[in-house]
């Protein structure tokens, strides 16, 4: 959202410049021909009295030493013609005196670039035949024209008797022109860096706010109840937010800590007189005698013990839940090496399989703390109970493959379950119905879950062909160096 609104200031702020400098510098390019304009109609002016003041052969001389040292001076040309079109003077050398020799004649174009061409310099002959003056010439810019046509009648009226062609160059011109258009992009170059600069602390000062309340947002959604907007910047009404959001947190933290609290302190108040009464049942049992009663009794007595499993589930739940340790790396070979070897005797005496294949050296993670080896002492409880003897478990941890994620697979080929079913098996209390008589409170699955979600993992559940379950647990790879 900041690149969006920095690219919208910048478009904004780039088309500000654009407008003001554009018709900045084209008002000074009118100008600088204008002042070109007057400069040398001035001098045309003066030469056009000399011609209408010529009677004499020492007038023609005069007049051409004039023209001489004037197109020497400027290196323009200068063309003299009678009311009949025909040369009466010319000076100068060059692309200037060939454009007006060019405009004088009327040919069909003149070089270097000259304003329009002939077709200026014949207009312009023509008008000054009639005795008008030229009072307008081609806007000079830096790529041109190069020269520029103007004339000037000699006498006046009726009696206008010829008229004088000037061939100016305009490289003096157009270098002021680029000098001005140069320094006139610079301090529009300037003002929008100027600007950029403030738009990006606007910027910073508008967004600040909302990614701050953003990453709140992650971390109260990780389960980091204590995650707070911190940042007191920005516009008012994104101040309020931030403290409508922290008060909502506050509120929420302590509504599901009360929740916690309460799931906590009954798993902990009941396990003592819970322990009580499976005291008291196996005190009862030498007592009874044998018949219906007696079975009865052991009855009682494992419903007693897995009540007392399903609090202490409960309870473990409870304090993942609220716990508040900080992520660390660990070595997830490691803690899966040493949970395979805790294990196994618990798989020899089930004559069931346990294996550890493909452990990746080195392979760590950012997780809680002893996070691989709770959850993995849940999945292989988990695998103990339903895979029947002669069953085979295999544990395998390998990096992904862009190198993001830790990957521990426990692959059994117990029965496994319904397609449909696997998504229950994450729940709490979920239980098959093949399942029912199966020791256990229906929690292992769910804490597990509950520790990789908090870690910034999942805990993923497949079927395994032809058949058996797939369990696969992603941590996430701690941060380069």
């Amino acid at each position: 959202m900041r690149r969006r609104l920095l690219a919208v200031l910048m478009v904004l702020m780039g088309a500000a410049a654009l407008l003001l400098c554009i018709p900045l510098a084209d008002a000074y390019a009118r100008g600088r021909t204008e002042h070109l304009l007057l400069q040398r109609r001035s001098e045309a002016v003066r030469f056009a009295d000399l011609a209408d003041r010529m009677r004499t052969a020492a007038d023609r001389a005069e007049l051409s030493a004039e023209i001489g040292r004037y197109a020497q001076l400027y290196g323009a040309g200068v063309v003299v013609v009678d009311s009949s079109g025909a040369t009466v003077a010319r000076a100068g050398s060059g692309p200037a005196a060939e454009a007006a020799t060019n405009a004088a004649t009327d040919t069909a174009s003149a070089p270097g670039g000259s304003a329009g061409g002939s077709a200026d310099g014949a207009d312009a002959r023509r008008r000054a035949l009639t005795g008008r003056s030229t009072d307008r010439l081609p806007t000079l810019r830096p790529w041109g024209p190069r020269t520029v046509v103007l004339a000037e009648p000699v006498g006046r009226d009726e009696r206008v008797s010829g008229a004088v062609l000037m061939a100016v160059p305009t490289d003096a011109s157009r270098r002021d022109v680029t000098v001005r258009w140069s320094l006139i992009g610079a301090g529009a170059f300037g003002a929008f860096a100027a600007a950029a600069l403030v738009a990006a602390g606007i910027a910073r000062w508008l967004m600040r706010p909302v990614l701050d309340l953003d990453r709140a947002v992650g971390r109260l959604t990780a389960g980091s109840l204590q995650a707070r907007a911190v940042s007191a910047t920005g516009p008012p009404e994104l101040r309020h937010l931030r403290q409508h959001f922290n008060t909502m947190a506050e509120a929420m933290a302590d509504s599901i800590g009360r929740q916690r609290d309460f799931v906590a302190d009954a798993s902990h108040q009941l396990r003592n007189p819970l322990a009580t009464l499976v005291l008291r049942l196996e005190n009862v049992e030498p007592h009874i005698a044998p018949g219906p009663g007696l079975a009865e009794h052991g009855r009682a007595l494992d419903e007693a013990e897995r009540l007392e499993e399903l609090l202490d589930g409960l309870l473990a739940l409870a304090r993942v839940e609220s716990g508040t340790a900080e992520l660390g790396d660990e070595y997830v070979s490691r803690k899966v090496r040493d949970r395979v070897t805790a294990w196994t005797p618990v798989f020899g005496a089930a004559g069931v399989e346990l294996v550890a294949t493909g452990l990746a050296e080195g392979l760590r993670a950012r997780a809680l703390p002893d996070a691989t080896g709770r959850i993995l002492d849940a999945l292989l409880d988990n695998a103990v109970k339903f895979v029947p003897r002669d069953g085979r478990v295999e544990v395998r941890a390998a990096p992904s493959v862009d190198g993001s994620t830790a990957v521990v697979r426990v692959v059994d080929d117990g029965p496994g379950v319904p397609e449909e079913q696997l998504p229950l098996l994450l729940r709490r209390f979920a239980r098959s119905p093949e399942h029912q008589n199966v020791p256990g409170s229906g929690l292992g699955l769910a804490i597990a879950d509950e520790i990789a979600r908090i870690s910034g993992g999942r805990l993923d559940v497949g079927r395994n062909e032809p058949h058996g379950l797939v369990v696969e647990l992603r941590l996430p790879s701690p941060p380069p160096g």
